[in-house]
């Protein structure tokens, strides 16, 4: 029976709230044939397998931490409602693009599930998608502590309105990341991650994932950020540099090197 994969993603980059996100070579596998750990009916691969018409058990295998802000549920859903439709017999391309309609469903928002199906960089603009070229050379230091976080309760800490000003200084942010992305300058990026509409919100109630970033920079980090809702933390680093960045991030958390996933869900084996 096939195996389907999906990265982590990282949501948001910073200034792009529901819009940006980026897949990362963390991985979770999702097959038929008994490798790795049976689901249960409420697992988020179990249910994308079953609304994608996957009958059956499942079992998932992951790398992912959970509740972190790396899209484990993204990740999950996009790999098993693909599994369900390439054995119902469809192209692993358009199997992919069924499985990502289907998981983005389920997560309520699109930046998740589009990197995991995709790959690489995402735009997410309402039903519009788009994906990046990817011209930055960098690696991304992930640091992940170990309390978790809720999606649903961190947006309920964040304010109803926002000023002009913030609206303003977030699309010039936006701008500026989707510069760096595509053309590889990566002195944009400090500014280019800096965001005010979600994360000084967050981070109030976040202060290891606050210390963390800041460590980040002290560190040499090119551009850090709140992965998602947090609390993990990620930044764009130089290459060469990247695991002395993560030794120097605070041990209250977990710091590891990890590259852009650009191949986003895949069929690894089809025994």
């Amino acid at each position: 029976m096939p195996v389907v994969r999906a990265p982590a993603s990282s949501a948001n980059l910073g200034p792009g709230f529901d819009v940006l996100g980026l897949a990362l070579r963390l991985h979770t596998e999702v097959a038929a044939d008994g490798a790795g750990e049976a689901t249960e009916v409420g697992h988020p691969a179990h249910v994308a397998f079953s609304a994608a018409g996957g009958h059956g058990e499942i079992w998932v295998r992951t790398e992912i931490p959970q509740a972190r802000g790396l899209g484990f549920s993204g990740s999950a859903r996009v790999a098993g409602a693909m599994l369900a439709f390439v054995q119902q017999g469809l192209s692993d391309e358009d199997a992919r693009d069924e499985a990502f309609a289907i998981a983005a469903q389920l997560e309520g928002h699109a930046d998740n599930a589009a990197a995991a199906a995709l790959g690489g960089a995402v735009v997410v603009a309402g039903d519009t998608i788009a994906q990046l070229p990817v011209a930055l050379d960098a690696s991304v230091v992930v640091w992940v502590p170990q309390t978790t976080s809720r999606t649903e309760d961190s947006r309920r800490a964040l304010p109803e309105t926002v000023s002009y000003d913030d609206a303003v200084f977030n699309l010039g942010s936006i701008a500026l990341l989707v510069t760096a992305i595509t053309t590889g300058d990566h002195r944009l990026l400090e500014r280019a991650t800096a965001d005010r509409l979600h994360q000084p919100a967050r981070l109030a109630g976040l202060p290891g994932s606050a210390a963390a970033i800041d460590a980040m920079y002290e560190a040499g980090a090119w551009g850090a950020w709140l992965s998602g809702s947090g609390p993990t933390v990620a930044g764009f680093v130089d290459p060469e540099a990247a695991d002395d960045i993560a030794a120097l991030l605070p041990d209250d958390g977990h710091a590891q090197v990890v590259s852009i996933d650009v191949a986003g869900a895949t069929v690894v084996d089809r025994n």
